[in-house]
């Protein structure tokens, strides 16, 4: 039996399921989760999101089955790991949400963050700054994708 992906979702990574631009690469891995193949992490921060966010992107996240989600709610830990990278210039601190976001995954061992923030998140400095940060401080690296690279099998 193979393991099932952890997966932490930001909420561009509801949202763009919707967008005309990357909905065609984005629905697969939704339906990936909706199929029991993928298991999603699901934190206080993307709920603090998907407040704001359209009814049918709520709808996506808490229609899917129970089993297929895991809950996570952030943590002085997570809180001060979040500040930290803002604190090392990895990024600015308006970008606090996305910290908590690398944060939350990190130290809960998400196998994988997936995300479409390419300007905060999904970035190869900044992938590097997280994971420098990650390293210093003794946490593990953080693998960040887009939802189409965890769902596409070139075979």
């Amino acid at each position: 039996m193979t393991k099932k992906f952890r997966v932490y979702v930001d909420g561009c990574a509801v949202g763009m399921a919707f967008n005309p631009k990357y909905a065609a690469q984005t629905r697969p891995f939704w339906e990936a989760v909706r199929n029991g193949e993928i298991i999603v992490i699901v934190s206080d921060v993307l709920d603090r999101e998907l407040q704001k966010a359209p009814l049918r992107a709520r709808e996506l996240v808490y229609g899917l089955p129970k089993s297929q989600i895991e809950r996570i709610v952030s943590t002085d830990e997570s809180d001060t790991l979040a500040e930290r990278y803002i604190a090392e210039g990895v990024v600015g601190e308006t970008s606090l949400d996305d910290c908590r976001h690398i944060a939350l995954a990190t130290i809960n061992h998400a196998d994988v963050l997936v995300s479409w923030n390419f300007k905060h998140i999904v970035n190869i400095n900044r992938i590097r700054g997280y994971n420098s940060v990650n390293m210093k401080l003794g946490y593990p690296q953080i693998e960040i994708r887009t939802p189409y690279e965890v769902n596409h099998d070139e075979t």
